[in-house]
């Protein structure tokens, strides 16, 4: 055995010990107590940095006889061991000193000046690594901007900051790198995370995914609607729109293809579907988590407040696939493979049983990290039940590193997203951007909303949706509240509208996903998802317009008017989007369809009086011109 190989091996173990310790650091804390903020959040960011770097250490040995200077691979090498001390000096200060530095009361020392140097470029690197170049980008330009933001013209200049002052805010301060969103990352993400990655491994993805093909294995565009079910189900596990097309994607795009869609019609329906996955109750995303700190709204309130515009979101897809697969002539799929037995699926579906042990479990009162740590403990006992989805010390290892695998890109978005909040609040520059967007928007509410939505897009690009939305809650949230939208609606709405830059041109990560998948055009993919979820750009709006849909202060009666008028408006808007119905609509009946849809968008029951009426009549239409064209 030659000494790359030994060295990759030793890598390999370090990542999985480093797993280990990330998942029981936070399995221990979930049982019996997280530790305080200083040692919490720089242990988990410590232990993230070196499963980062000693990962990609490992790859330069992988790929050392693909590159061909073996200079850059040594020097490479070296510069991932400096930028790893580097981290461990600066983090390994925060968790050994933190009761020191607490009684400083963000007094900074010269030597802490250079550690928190450190511990950002550091930073920056393994963000840049693992995320990309965008996160890291923006969070340069904040810094510059703190450090020489005083010689700017007006509104944007502020007094002028320090090195050190900068310093103190990034690396010592509660609202810089060891904020509430690295915070969040070491305690509630990580246990559901776990919690994922254990279903994932048990076999309970795979009986998510049958359900949903055996359920519309039989219907017109039956795989493309397994797709739907399956990611709306699958998001409750993974959280994230790429990891949910990675997950389903291999099994639905195929069967779509086999069906009769197009392999960018194929690829967009799983990206969208995917993308909305992350807001489907009751895991979500870790940007929820992350909701509930900022809003001061309990996670549970805010798992309500999302269900209802989830099932929204995925009936509305329902609808716009069922209406390509008419308009397309995609035949019922009859074959074998696409239908799963029922009675297999119930025999395995004990390995769902963690996800009602986590739901009661909130329903009761309990936190999200010993709800959590319950439901793993679940799906590690249920395992055993049968013996091909046992876990054995080889599969708990695999699942550690899945886990950790998962956490590291929230985990980094989370602190460099931290380096930017630092600075907004050092600088009040959230507070000059949200006046900025009432000002342009000259206090007119849709006008704001539609600039609003357009900024979310623009600075989600590229980003994991839970840094998206630090950044737009901090910058352009403050903004709706201002102009009288309620806390909870506003948040709901950046959070929806930075989500969907995972599927909006030119960087649209879900859609390069699913493009790996398809075998197709990423771009031709990413227009078609914008195509396919123009009903989740119509969502958000929903949450200000008619709040009922929330669930939150209203009667039954007016949460089922807002949930019917809401499904029936998507419905419409999906028509008049693909420009097919029961038949092939013309420029008018889509109009009207459109005109429709935005009658449902008010809450005042006179319009949806209207809109039904307009509807009834085009439903008649339609039918009897189908019947027309059918002799």
């Amino acid at each position: 055995m030659d000494d790359e190989t030994l060295m990759g091996n030793l890598l390999s173990k370090i990542i999985a010990i480093s797993a280990i310790c990330l998942v029981g650091l936070t399995l221990y804390t979930a049982f019996f107590g997280v530790f305080p903020d200083g040692i919490q959040r720089s242990a988990h960011l410590l232990i993230v940095l070196i499963l980062v770097f000693a990962t990609v250490f490992r790859m330069t040995y992988e790929a050392s006889d693909k590159i061909p200077k073996r200079s850059v691979v040594i020097l490479d090498r070296i510069w991932i061991v400096l930028a790893l001390v580097g981290a461990a000096i600066a983090a390994g200060h925060q968790l050994f000193n933190f009761e020191a530095i607490n009684n400083r009361y963000g007094a900074i020392t010269s030597y802490e000046i250079i550690f928190g140097s450190l511990l950002v470029i550091a930073l920056f690197d393994a963000c840049r690594r693992t995320i990309g170049w965008p996160i890291v980008l923006l969070a340069g330009m904040f810094l510059l901007y703190g450090l020489y933001g005083a010689y700017l013209p007006d509104p944007l200049a502020h007094r002028g900051y320090s090195l050190k002052r900068v310093a103190s805010q990034v690396y010592l301060g509660g609202g810089g790198i060891f904020g509430t969103p690295l915070g969040v990352s070491a305690t509630f993400v990580t246990g559901v995370v776990v919690l994922g990655a254990l279903l994932e491994k048990t076999g309970a993805g795979q009986v998510l995914m049958d359900f949903a093909t055996a359920l519309t294995g039989r219907m017109r565009g039956g795989p493309a609607k397994a797709a739907v079910v399956g990611s709306s189900l699958m998001g409750m596990i993974s959280g994230t729109a790429v990891a949910n097309v990675l997950t389903t994607g291999p099994i639905s795009i195929p069967l779509m293809r086999k069906s009769g869609y197009r392999k960018e019609a194929a690829g967009a329906i799983e990206a969208v579907a995917s993308t909305g996955g992350q807001l489907m109750p009751p895991v979500m995303g870790a940007a929820a988590f992350i909701m509930a700190e900022f809003t001061n709204t309990s996670y549970l309130t805010i798992a309500k407040a999302a269900f209802l515009p989830a099932v929204i979101f995925y009936a509305v897809l329902l609808a716009m696939v069922h209406f390509e697969a008419v308009k397309r002539n995609i035949p019922i799929l009859r074959d074998v493979d696409s239908v799963t037995d029922w009675p297999m699926i119930l025999k395995r579906s004990y390995l769902l049983m963690p996800l009602p042990v986590f739901v009661s479990m909130l329903l009761s009162g309990y936190s999200i990290m010993l709800s959590s740590f319950w439901a793993v403990t679940a799906s590690f006992l249920v395992s055993y039940i049968h013996r091909s989805t046992a876990l054995s010390p080889r599969k708990i290892v695999e699942t550690c590193v899945s886990a950790a695998s998962a956490v590291i890109p929230v985990a980094l978005a989370c602190a460099v997203a931290g380096v930017i909040i630092g600075i907004i609040t050092l600088t009040g520059i959230g507070l000059k951007f949200s006046t900025l967007v009432v000002m342009l928007s000259g206090g007119s509410l849709p006008l704001a909303l539609v600039l609003t939505m357009f900024t979310c897009l623009i600075l989600g690009m590229g980003l994991p949706t839970a840094a998206a939305y630090i950044l737009v809650a901090t910058l352009v949230a403050p903004a709706l509240v201002d102009l009288g939208v309620s806390l909870l609606a506003a948040h709901l709405f950046v959070l929806y509208s930075a989500m969907l830059s995972s599927i909006t041109p030119p960087v649209a990560l879900a859609a390069y996903a699913a493009a790996s998948i398809a075998n197709g055009n990423p771009l031709k993919i990413a227009i078609l998802a914008c195509q396919f979820g123009m009903a989740a750009f119509a969502v958000p709006y929903f949450f200000v317009y008619d709040p009922a849909i929330l669930g939150l202060d209203v009667t039954w009666v007016q949460i089922s008017m807002s949930f019917v008028t809401a499904i029936v408006g998507g419905i419409c808007a999906s028509a008049a989007m693909l420009g097919h119905f029961t038949a092939r609509l013309n420029i008018i009946e889509r109009l009207l369809f459109a005109g429709t849809a935005i009658l449902f968008m008010n809450s005042d029951w006179r319009f949806d009086l209207t809109a039904f009426v307009l509807l009834t009549v085009l439903i008649v239409w339609s039918l009897r011109r189908t019947t027309t064209l059918a002799k």
